[in-house]
């Protein structure tokens, strides 16, 4: 990958050096934060687990008995001033 390089003023300045360090592919099992267990189907989703601390990859957006599943989707501002 090349370097990300940007000009401020006069002088350039290297903002960003990019670089996977030699690897090839990188899938999200490889990330220290992901738990995949078993195979991945169509439809999963990654769900924080707060007890490990990681992303869980799964076809249950509320697994357990509880099953309350709240979606805030955000704020989206549409450009006009009202």
């Amino acid at each position: 990958m090349a370097d990300i390089k940007v000009r401020v003023g006069q002088q350039g300045a290297t903002k960003v050096i990019s670089s996977l360090a030699g690897a090839q592919t990188l899938s999200l099992a490889e990330l220290s934060d992901v738990n995949i267990a078993g195979t991945l189907q169509n439809g999963m989703v990654l769900v924080f687990n707060g007890a490990t601390k990681k992303f869980d990859a799964t076809l249950e957006l509320t697994p357990g008995a509880a099953q309350n599943l709240d979606i805030n989707g955000g704020n989206f501002w549409n450009g006009k001033h009202n």
